[in-house]
């Protein structure tokens, strides 16, 4: 599911530090199944002329590849044409004797004749030398640079926050040059995104609703008693992800964002219905909220329920594709439970203490705009 990528500019090091990385990230508590995409296991044949001794012989680098592609590749020697077709004639030694590097001991060579030679034909060994190395199978990229990616899995217990803080620490332990960069990939790499600029959402996300509530109720001071049952919904999302063992992901984010246009209807049902009774009806802050929340708890109940029973298929469904809905259901169920036994008690609260503030600022007792001029709104207002 998760993924740790190291780049450099050259393939040497990847060849150096790739292993390394992958070794340690294996003994890291916590890790399952790690894996590289690095193959290194290619077997590689280094031939290095000799060329004097092949001038000596009349060999010539050119003539010595020659011979090489005549022993190891195929060659098309000839064209066989019938009456309806055509067919090429290619050439090459029996398999038994590319197969492997031990060929290379059954090459001659035409060379010039001399003491060396046996009936005017040499050994290849005779004018190189071999060494036997490992090569990469395959050299992956990401972007223009060579790279090697580590992908691995994390127990239960362990946590992704967690994990990235340990591949971090690893890394510096292990010394790894400045030449070699490393950075998540996939998975993490959107987890860091997201937790990057969650600040940025979830402050214009509250802007934007401060705004809007505050067109609506021609004030600056009740929509913050609104914003005010927010944070009770992200204290309950994350009790549940803690409940369910599930981590905080880019889809537990999601869903906390989704809280908040979820979670202020509480305290909107009710202040309206309080400003209403407050500035129609003629009655005081403290009658009008207590009548609100006693009138507008069989809605908000309502509302609320039909909420949370929408969410919980997605918290406790199985199939395919429920890895990701599950975050998602969990941190919705979670915010609503808690923010409904908070926000019936501390709305009505936070309400008085900032309307009391907004009238001692002002310098009045109360908001009475139509005192009296109107019935008081009763409860299918």
């Amino acid at each position: 599911m998760y993924q740790y990528t190291i780049q450099a500019d050259n393939v040497d090091d990847l060849q150096l530090w790739g292993p390394k990385l992958l070794a340690a990230m294996t003994k890291l508590p916590g890790f399952q199944d790690v894996s590289s995409d690095q193959q290194n296991g290619g077997l590689d044949q280094l031939l290095t002329y000799d060329r004097m001794t092949a001038a000596k012989l009349g060999q010539t680098a050119s003539s010595l590849d020659s011979a090489l592609y005549s022993e190891f590749g195929q060659s098309e020697v000839s064209l066989i044409y019938t009456q309806l077709n055509q067919y090429y004639v290619v050439l090459e030694v029996a398999p038994q004797y590319w197969a492997n590097p031990d060929g290379l001991k059954d090459v001659y060579l035409h060379t010039s004749p001399s003491e060396a030679t046996v009936n005017g034909n040499s050994p290849l060994f005779t004018l190189a030398k071999d060494q036997t190395n490992t090569t990469p199978l395959a050299l992956n990229h990401t972007g223009l640079f060579p790279s090697v990616t580590v992908s691995f899995n994390l127990a239960n217990d362990v946590s992704l926050s967690d994990a990235t803080l340990a591949v971090d620490q690893m890394q510096q332990k292990l010394g790894i040059p400045p030449t070699v960069r490393g950075f998540f990939a996939g998975t993490v790499q959107a987890y860091q995104q997201s937790l990057g600029n969650e600040w940025i959402l979830v402050i214009t996300a509250l802007f934007a609703v401060y705004i809007v509530l505050g067109i609506l109720y021609e004030s600056l001071v009740h929509p913050l008693t609104i914003i005010s049952t927010l944070p009770s919904a992200s204290v309950g999302a994350m009790l549940a992800l803690m409940m369910f063992k599930e981590d905080l992901n880019v889809i537990s984010i999601i869903g906390i964002v989704l809280l908040i246009g979820i979670v202020k209807k509480n305290a909107i049902m009710m202040i309206d219905f309080a400003l209403q009774a407050e500035r129609e009806g003629g009655m005081s802050t403290r009658d009008s909220i207590f009548t609100a929340c006693m009138l507008r708890f069989r809605p908000i109940m309502m509302t609320t329920m039909a909420a949370l029973f929408g969410a919980l298929p997605l918290a406790f469904g199985n199939g395919t594709g429920s890895e990701l809905r599950r975050p998602l259901g969990i941190t919705i169920v979670g915010g609503l439970v808690v923010s409904q036994m908070l926000t019936l008690y501390t709305t009505p609260v936070v309400y008085l203490a900032l309307d009391r503030l907004r009238l001692r600022v002002k310098g009045r007792e109360r908001d009475s705009l139509h005192a009296g001029s109107g019935p008081l709104p009763s409860a299918t207002d």
